[in-house]
């Protein structure tokens, strides 16, 4: 009788361990979200396993255990398998990815580009900020606001290959600009947040490139204030650059503004307006006035005098005002070749 209740004892706990073992997870422990393009999860931790199901960025995601930095996860479909922590976003990060997609909701672009390389998206400026994903070469981003942040020098340690690396205790820091953008994905979804502003190549409209590269104008951001007509009939918009000379880091978002006008009788772009003594801070705002149709209103806080101060613009087909509390300043024009 003993022996028979001890074998007994024996298979049930050898039921209740595999029962255990088998049965299907409970409940997650919490929740994360794939946080590069495309997250796949594997059958064990082993280096011999088999992949379980792909997910791709954004998915919800059921954390069900962790053994070092591999994670166990759930898919909504029901799908079990480990990945590497580090292809994983928090909740409380992926929240604060969404904050940011809100906020450019909200913004007008400055400015549209692509990335120039693989390319690490922040959810702040700065490269100690938490990453909230990765981008590929190529991928179309809009511009939306500049900030300046510390990095160690480029021998300290160097941001490479959109990796990121805090700064060392006593390294010596420089400034670098970030930019706040929204990337438009293969997939047709978006992603907002920080990156270098080095990864990024602006898709400044032909032929302004050469007119400011022979102004020695670094350019920040553009804007059509409005069109004209050229000999054909054809419409031709006309341009506002902002922008500044020198390296990157400095305080003022623009120093420098130019209006490129169409010159019918010329038929080319031509200077008609320029400034070169701002510390401009982004946006730009553009509203268009009921009348004439060809006639555009835009402003900015220029912070040249210690304080923030709004100056205003009034372009009507080719020709640029500064308006003031009395009125207007006399019209400042500049042909330039090119």
């Amino acid at each position: 009788m003993r022996k028979t209740l001890i074998g007994f004892m024996v298979v049930l706990v050898f039921a209740v361990a595999v029962y255990f073992r088998l049965r299907p997870p409970s409940g997650p422990r919490e929740v994360a979200y794939a946080g590069s393009r495309e997250v796949t999860l594997w059958s064990t931790t082993a280096q011999v396993r088999e992949p379980v199901a792909t997910v791709k960025y954004g998915e919800r995601l059921d954390v069900l255990g962790r053994s070092e930095n591999q994670v166990r996860v759930r898919t909504t479909s029901g799908s079990i398998g480990w990945t590497n922590g580090g292809d994983l976003l928090s909740a409380d990060l992926w929240q604060r990815a969404n904050d940011l997609q809100a906020v450019v909701a909200s913004r007008p672009v400055e400015a549209r580009g692509h990335t120039r390389s693989i390319s690490n998206l922040h959810v702040e400026a700065g490269r100690d900020s938490p990453r909230i994903g990765q981008l590929a070469k190529n991928i179309p981003v809009d511009l939306f606001e500049r900030k300046v942040a510390d990095s160690p020098t480029a021998g300290a340690a160097a941001e490479k290959n959109a990796a990121s690396a805090p700064t060392p205790e006593g390294a010596e820091v420089r400034k670098e600009d970030w930019w706040l953008v929204r990337a438009h994905l293969p997939d047709r979804s978006s992603v907002a947040g920080w990156i270098l502003a080095r990864f990024i190549d602006l898709d400044v409209p032909a032929p302004l490139p050469d007119y400011a590269s022979a102004a020695a104008m670094h350019v920040v951001a553009w804007f059509e204030l409005n069109r004209v007509t050229d000999r054909s009939g054809e419409p031709k918009p006309q341009y506002l650059l902002v922008g500044n000379r020198g390296a990157e880091g400095q305080p003022c978002d623009f120093t420098m503004m130019r209006v490129f006008t169409w010159a019918k009788q010329r038929e080319r772009y031509e200077t008609a307006y320029v400034e070169s003594d701002l510390c401009g801070r982004l946006p730009v705002n553009l509203v268009e006035s009921a009348a004439p149709s060809s006639s555009v209103l835009f402003s900015f806080q220029d912070l040249g005098n210690g304080a923030p101060e709004e100056r205003r613009y009034r372009m009507e087909n080719t020709i640029v005002r500064h308006l003031t509390e009395g009125g207007s300043e006399p019209v400042r024009r500049k042909h330039a070749r090119g």
